[in-house]
């Protein structure tokens, strides 16, 4: 990793800027191992002392899962053997956007000490976080293959997950570094986010299925997470996401790395004065 000059009075440009904000990233993939290595003890710590450790989550995930899926498959006059499946992967993967969401929040400020001890590309830290909550997201698996397992079902299409998953991962990358500017630069970006996954849980088909709306279907396409959850949820499902789900949900990505792209470039040389 060639180091940035401690002193440096070049006027800056805005090519400069996202050049070495590509660079930065660059770099931060490039030490993926280190990424990894912090996101593991990350979780070791969290739980040390603990007896199940982060297998408490995918407990709470359980009977998340139970108590939801017999009220609502009720209400809903839903037959359990393909709603719970649905339930159990659309609550995990809620689990683990959100998870993503609230840590890329303080992606940068919780590493505070680490940022001004060390020279060290920021998407380190974006990576460390990502790894942290997928680390989260393989406990909970254990929920989505339990359900399965009771009701007899084989996951189709796994093959064209593959994509997906590493779509997700790019994702979760780009969230976690705008966020974590944002968040960095103001200290109430938190508790907004929070607020707003509220909103987008109740409002993206989590604990109901898309096929329950019928006028104005074509505007649920407008919400950001369908298109991503309907992407990884809908194989699983042995369904064939539509031609226009993917382009919405190639669109969406698209969006997100440059909106992340103009923040970091621009507010990248700022962040180890905020932290």
């Amino acid at each position: 990793m060639a180091a940035e000059p401690a002193l440096d009075l070049t006027p800056e440009t805005g090519l400069r800027h996202l050049w070495r904000a590509l660079a930065d990233i660059a770099d931060g993939c490039r030490m993926w191992r280190l990424g990894c290595t912090l996101g593991w003890l990350d979780i070791k710590l969290r739980y040390r002392g603990s007896i199940l450790g982060p297998l408490w989550l995918t407990v709470s995930t359980a009977v998340m899962v139970a108590a939801i899926g017999s009220v609502y498959g009720a209400l809903f006059h839903m037959e359990l053997h393909h709603y719970l499946p649905f339930l159990s992967i659309s609550l995990v993967l809620w689990g683990y956007v959100s998870g993503i969401a609230g840590d890329g929040c303080q992606v940068f400020t919780r590493a505070a000490g680490l940022i001004q001890a060390a020279r060290i590309p920021f998407t380190v830290h974006a990576i460390r976080s990502v790894v942290r909550n997928a680390l989260v997201l393989a406990h909970n698996l254990a929920v989505i293959i339990v359900v399965f397992a009771v009701f007899r079902l084989m996951p189709a299409h796994l093959l064209a997950e593959i994509p997906v998953l590493a779509l997700w991962a790019i994702d979760s990358l780009a969230l976690s570094l705008a966020l974590g500017v944002l968040g960095t630069r103001f200290r109430d970006i938190p508790p907004i986010i929070g607020s707003l996954l509220q909103i987008a849980f109740f409002v993206t088909p989590i604990m109901w299925e898309p096929g329950l709306i019928f006028a104005g279907r074509q505007y649920m396409l407008l919400n950001p997470f369908y298109p991503l959850f309907e992407i990884l949820r809908g194989p699983l499902m042995g369904e064939v996401p539509r031609l226009s789900i993917w382009i919405a949900a190639g669109g969406y990505s698209v969006v997100l790395w440059v909106v992340t792209l103009l923040l970091f470039s621009r507010l990248r040389s700022r962040l180890a004065y905020w932290v």
